[in-house]
């Protein structure tokens, strides 16, 4: 079998990609797999370093506000789409794929449209409760539609296609390993524990607030052990907020690190989760069973953050703080209620853990079967 898989832009539209082809090759290890993507975007390292091969297609996104430098870049975009549909018939042509699957981005939406016209079975895969552009236009042209979660129908035209909710896939090595054993890793006792994180890069608003929580709780001699990833956008000003504070990033009870390279370990050790609320994070927060306050970035398209982070926050699973709101005094306060009441901890991470759909490999398995019985 051939699978062509189209993604681009962000991780959050790649690593799914990556974790589909994953799924296909544990229950068809004969596979053959060709990734269609951006030439200078994140998918031309990622993919390769996956393993997998990747065909170059130049799509961009148009700019809606109006410059100089604006104008250039929807020339360019332009002159890309233009050429976009030639492009995808020679990948398409080349490879001959049996089934073409996109999840995301720029790149995904003349692939899929191409294969879909040339008679190739077709999905797309949506990550967010609040739908891309280009799977909202790609989902009534292809056989089928994956989502994560159901909400994402409120913003699609549901009647025009066949959907299966499928949830997103997360590593395995989450939920691996023990809350106990986490913590005896990292050298911490069993007293409350919050992980807290803005992702590689950071966020600043995180960083902020946490840089007073740990000072709070440090200074006032509080039972709890901490772990913070300040990213890159923190390398220059967190350690000096620490250091200013004379508080140690390395103790008994701290572990602050501009980068967190063993996630699954810190998020088993975690009783409280802060951080923003990307599709796969949330994901994992769901597979680990984890309660959470969720501070949506609102820098993003449609605002999906604060739709993936309602899921949780309907459910019962998670606070949910607008950056707006985010202030450090809001975020000590929430901190400290749900310190002083475990049973609501429990409560909310009980709620994220029913929302994990534990059978997701099978899920998108059985729309894959389907994609080639059809053929």
């Amino acid at each position: 079998m051939k699978v062509l898989i189209s993604c681009g832009g962000t991780g959050g539209h790649i690593n799914p990609g990556l974790a589909i082809a994953d799924i296909i090759k544990s229950k068809y290890p004969d596979t053959e797999f060709l990734f269609a993507g951006t030439p200078k975007g994140m998918e031309s390292r990622l993919v390769p370093q996956a393993g997998y091969r990747i065909e170059p297609i130049k799509v961009a996104g148009f700019q809606r506000s109006l410059s100089f430098e604006n104008i250039g870049r929807n020339a360019k975009a332009l002159a890309y789409l233009m050429s976009s549909g030639k492009r995808a018939k020679e990948i398409i042509s080349s490879f001959n794929p049996d089934i073409a699957i996109g999840t995301g981005g720029y790149a995904a939406g003349p692939v899929i449209r191409k294969a879909a016209k040339m008679g190739i079975p077709t999905a797309i895969h949506e990550q967010n409760a609040y739908p891309g552009i280009t799977n909202r236009l790609l989902s009534k042209e292809v056989d089928h539609v994956m989502l994560t979660v159901k909400e994402a129908l409120d913003f699609m035209d549901k009647g025009s296609f066949e959907y299966s909710i499928t949830g997103l896939p997360v590593r395995s090595s989450i939920s691996g390993i023990s809350k106990a054993e986490a913590r005896k890793k990292l050298g911490f006792n069993n007293d409350f524990t919050i992980l807290s994180f803005g992702g590689s890069l950071g966020a600043g608003c995180i960083n902020e607030t946490m840089a007073e929580a740990v000072r709070w709780h440090t200074q006032k001699g509080l039972k709890i052990n901490h772990i913070h990833g300040y990213g890159g956008m923190g390398k220059d000003t967190f350690p000096q907020a620490m250091e200013k504070n004379g508080i140690p990033l390395k103790s008994n009870r701290l572990r602050i690190t501009e980068y967190i390279n063993d996630m699954e370990v810190c998020l088993a050790a975690a009783d409280l989760v802060i951080c923003r609320s990307g599709a796969s994070t949330l994901a994992e927060l769901e597979a680990a069973g984890k309660a959470s306050i969720l501070i949506p970035s609102p820098i993003v398209a449609g605002n999906h953050q604060y739709h993936n982070a309602m899921v949780l926050g309907k459910a019962g699973a998670a606070e949910v703080i607008e950056q707006k709101d985010a202030s450090p005094e809001r975020l000590i306060a929430e901190i400290e209620l749900l310190y002083n009441n475990p049973e609501k901890v429990r409560k909310m991470s009980e709620s994220a853990g029913s929302l994990f759909l534990k059978d997701t490999n099978q899920r998108i398995l059985a729309v894959i079967d389907s994609l080639v019985k059809n053929k």
